[in-house]
């Protein structure tokens, strides 16, 4: 817990508390950043713009691990920009996900068993309206609870008047320019919800079904006749033709004549299409044009019939035949059975393991449907999102990426944008009572007895508008003056296609418009990431029992925590393992910086001016060089989206050069009156200060706690980023701080050889130092190597050489009476049966060619290492028995 400070604190130290507990400061911390209204944004600033409008998360749902790392790295750009001097603007919003939330409602209602026809579309939507009120944005304290710099004033929500108003006016710009019309097209069908859904709501997976394989036509064998083989035999009842490869010999004298068609009777023709694939199967296939997507390209080339056969709840309807009112599922297997007491199934193969597409929503397996709907032509569009990254427009992050992006672009099919729903922007189309068909904008109002389509538009229309009609669009308002183009899109790889594109086929589409100002793409760059696994790289998933809530990361490791573990893991464009291992590593390095700080508080260091570098000691200089490297490391990888290679250099720069080196030879130099004391806690101060505003974007909480009780400032949210120092590196600095690091554990690990506890003082003679130009290290060697200067009767009984960069220093120990020689011996020869043991063990393998020819080449070269491990402890423990007698 925070312990209070005393109203007169004797050192800065005592205004922190004992240990860093995150639970204690972070809602604080977070609720007092928004309260001084240091994450608003102003469009009337002088300051360059930086903007990013968030991901808009559904309003039915809750932050999962992805969630968790988009929100991080866009904090993390966000955070670190406003302190480089950019007037910042992280928008935040809601998506209202159309089908999502009726779900969510209708469920609702069927608890106390009524329906959304029992209220009607209007008092439905009120319903919706209400639970979203009371319900919706969960995700919005859980934003609050992980640090998000958002600025919670703009927060929009897709069904916003002024969004909604930005719907409208783009669906008759459009509409007007022939980009939107209405056909009967093949569409993913949702029996359950009774609506088409989008290509990203269908999750395909591996379900075992059965092959029949059926004889269409006679069953003479030497009469005409083909075999098929189908997983959906239902839909046999929709087929109009059989098709076959132009060029296979074997039915090349069927074609353009007709064949039998078991059920219906009819005669169905058999067509040649370079689609059928002669080496598959029996090379020939059925064609039902209104429930197969290629069957349906295959039936518009050939100008084929394309029957429905099932109404909107997937029932077999409008066939002809007995089966009509039979669900589709009951109907394959009463068809399959007709067709075997006919003595038409040729072979079936069961189980039979295929991919078959399924709801996200509602689980049920989806149907492709012929059905009129509105559609959106997507070639100019998507050209032009095409060309916006070949000009360079927009860059993607990693570049790796273009490839699917174009391949995407540059062969989109058409777009399904209306949803047999009632939550969503209802399609401006109105309906005339003489036939007459007219979009009507924002500010039109339909004549008195014309109906409105009863049609809602697909979320992904009015997300695919969200960088621009968050901030006024279609008007022409201050913000899209200053922040449109936004800066960067931070997404996951996986939606590249499904919302990326759209906001760029959007984005590019009103490139034109004043109001945009003159911006060609709705972002610059698109910095994509991977997905987020578990510490053995799978999916994180329910059915596997392997998700992690980020929730429960912040209230067990402190939100700092969940941030590093994710930052640390992401680089452009490839998927990140993480665990709880990684949490608790993070949590431990919080802990670190706040200990290291809270003892360089206490032992006076302070953030005042360096003194010049010729005052200073090699410790000192060399700090403050590689602060200088560190920050010019981690900007290039911030600036290339690089977010793992910025946290690690600042990992071991703060863990591995600041606390394990520089806190432990600044003690040295901490003397009482001493200027050189004083110099060392300004540096100290120095580095710490510049230290935490660079861990700030990722870590905010446990170093805007640090930072304000070191410098007295007002907030890291709003303080400077680091910059060069201008002074040239000193490489002699360099040279000898380096000398001493090798120096120093050389002898710690001699030590550690003998026997001698880690914190055990022994006499010890230091040779060479001269030559090796370290004599004002002396004091920092024999501190952190725990040496004794010699006294009168001094005796070698240990040495070492160690080979520097210009000589070799010897360092003769006197152990004597400093170690149990019998419990030595025995340690000694303990390790040495080990050492044994798992040489004979990996030289055996190494000896049988049987297992060479077998084991991967990384598994010989891994016990290999091992076996020269092996090796060289066996010389290195002979030798010391040897020094002690028992050769």
């Amino acid at each position: 817990m925070v312990t209070s400070a005393p109203e007169n604190p004797q050192n800065p130290a005592d205004a922190l508390p004992k240990s860093w507990d995150p639970s204690a400061v972070e809602a604080e911390l977070y609720q007092g950043w928004v309260d001084a209204g240091y994450f608003e944004a102003d469009p009337g600033s002088d300051k360059p713009g930086y903007s990013i409008v968030l991901p808009p998360p559904n309003v039915t749902g809750s932050l999962h691990m992805g969630h968790a790392l988009d929100h991080t790295l866009m904090d993390a750009l966000t955070r670190r920009k406003r302190m480089q001097g950019c007037e910042v603007l992280w928008l935040p919003g809601m998506d209202h996900a159309g089908i999502a939330t009726q779900t969510v409602v209708e469920k609702q209602l069927a608890v106390d068993g009524k329906t959304k026809e029992d209220f009607g579309r209007e008092l439905f939507i009120d319903k919706v309206w209400e639970w979203k009120r009371e319900s919706g944005g969960t995700i919005q304290g859980q934003m609050r609870r992980i640090g998000d710099g958002v600025d919670w004033s703009r927060d929009r929500f897709t069904m916003d008047e002024g969004l909604s108003r930005a719907v409208q006016t783009i669906f008759k710009r459009m509409y007007d320019d022939g980009l939107i019309y209405r056909a009967e097209r093949l569409v993913n069908w949702s029996p359950v919800l009774q609506t088409a859904i989008s290509d990203i709501e269908v999750k395909f997976e591996e379900v075992e079904g059965e092959l029949v394989s059926l004889r269409y036509g006679s069953l003479d064998d030497a009469e005409p006749h083909v075999i098929v083989a189908t997983t959906r035999v239902e839909t046999m009842l929709g087929d109009t033709a059989v098709a076959v490869h132009p060029e296979d010999e074997r039915y090349k004298h069927l074609v353009g004549t007709t064949i039998y068609h078991p059920i219906t009777g009819r005669q169905i023709p058999v067509i040649a299409d370079e689609y059928v694939d002669p080496e598959f199967g029996t090379g020939a296939v059925k064609i039902t044009p209104a429930h197969d997507p290629n069957d349906f390209e295959m039936g518009l080339r050939h100008n084929l019939p394309m029957p429905t056969i099932m109404d909107k709840t997937g029932k077999i309807a409008d066939s002809g035949t007995r089966f009509d009112g039979m669900d589709r599922f009951e109907a394959r297997v009463k068809i399959r059975e007709e067709l075997a007491e006919q003595g038409r199934v040729v072979a079936e193969k069961r189980p039979y393991i295929h991919s078959v597409g399924h709801s996200e929503r509602s689980g049920e397996t989806i149907e492709p449907r012929l059905s009129m709907q509105w559609w959106v032509k997507v070639d100019k569009l998507a050209g032009a999102a095409g060309d916006a990254v070949r000009n360079g427009d927009m860059v993607i992050h990693p570049k790796s990426q273009e490839p699917r992006w174009f391949a995407w672009v540059d062969n989109m099919h058409d777009w399904c944008i209306s949803r047999q729903l009632w939550w969503g922007h209802r399609i401006p189309i109105w309906y005339g009572p003489d036939g007459e068909v007219q979009c009507f904008g924002p500010d039109e109002t339909a004549p008195e007895g014309w109906e409105q389509d009863p049609d809602v538009l697909d979320t992904w229309f009015s997300s695919g508008l969200w960088p621009f009609s968050t901030m006024g669009w279609p008007d022409k308002t201050p913000e899209l003056e200053k922040f449109y183009p936004t800066s960067v899109l931070v997404t996951g790889y996986d939606i590249l296609f499904f919302w990326v594109a759209r906001m760029m086929m959007f984005g590019t589409y009103v490139a034109g418009d004043d109001a945009v100002n003159g911006g060609k793409v709705p972002f610059k760059d698109l910095f994509l990431h991977g997905l987020v696994r578990d510490q053995f790289g799978k999916k994180m998933s329910k059915s596997r029992g392997n998700g992690i809530d980020p929730l429960d990361w912040v209230d067990r490791f402190g939100a700092d925590a969940l941030r590093f573990t994710l930052a640390r893991g992401a680089n452009p464009g490839a998927d990140l393992s993480v665990g709880e291992d990684h949490a608790q590593s993070s949590r431990n390095f919080a802990n670190k910086l706040f200990n290291a700080t809270k003892f360089a508080l206490m032992n006076g260091a302070v953030v005042s001016e360096v003194p010049a570098r010729g005052d200073l000691t090699d410790a000192d200089r060399w700090i403050l060089d590689r602060l200088d490297q560190v920050r010019a490391e981690v900007d290039e990888a911030f600036e290339k989206f690089e977010f793992s290679k910025a946290c690690e250099a600042l990992y071991h720069f703060a863990w591995d050069e600041v606390c394990d080196w520089y806190l432990e030879l600044a003690k040295v130099q901490f003397v009482d009156g001493d200027v050189r004391s004083a110099h060392t806690k300004a540096v100290l101060g120095t580095v710490l200060d510049q230290l935490l505003r660079m861990l700030h974007p990722v870590i905010p909480f446990v170093t805007e706690t640090l930072w304000k009780v070191l410098t007295g400032g007002e907030s890291l949210v709003i303080a400077s980023w680091p910059v060069a120092s201008g002074v040239p590196a000193d490489a002699d600095a360099l040279r000898r701080v380096e000398d001493m690091q090798k120096l120093i554990t050389e002898i710690r690990r001699f030590r550690s050889d003998q026997g001698l506890k880690p914190s055990q003082k022994v006499a010890a003679r230091l040779e060479g130092i001269d030559g090796a130009d370290l004599v004002a290290q002396v004091p920092a060697v024999r501190s952190l190597a725990r040496l004794t200067d010699p006294e009168d009767g001094f005796a070698a009984t240990a040495s070492i050489e160690v080979r520097l960069s210009r000589a070799t220093v010897t360092v003769e120990l006197d152990t004597s009476g400093s170690i149990d020689i019998g419990a030595e011996i025995a340690r000694l020869r303990k390790d040495l049966a080990a050492a044994e043991k798992d040489l004979a063990a990996t030289s055996g393998k190494l000896s049988n060619d049987a297992f060479l020819a077998k084991a991967p080449e990384p598994v010989v070269a891994k016990i290999r290492a091992r076996k020269q491990v092996a090796e060289e402890e066996i010389a290195r423990i002979d030798a010391r028995l040897k020094e002690l007698g028992q050769a």
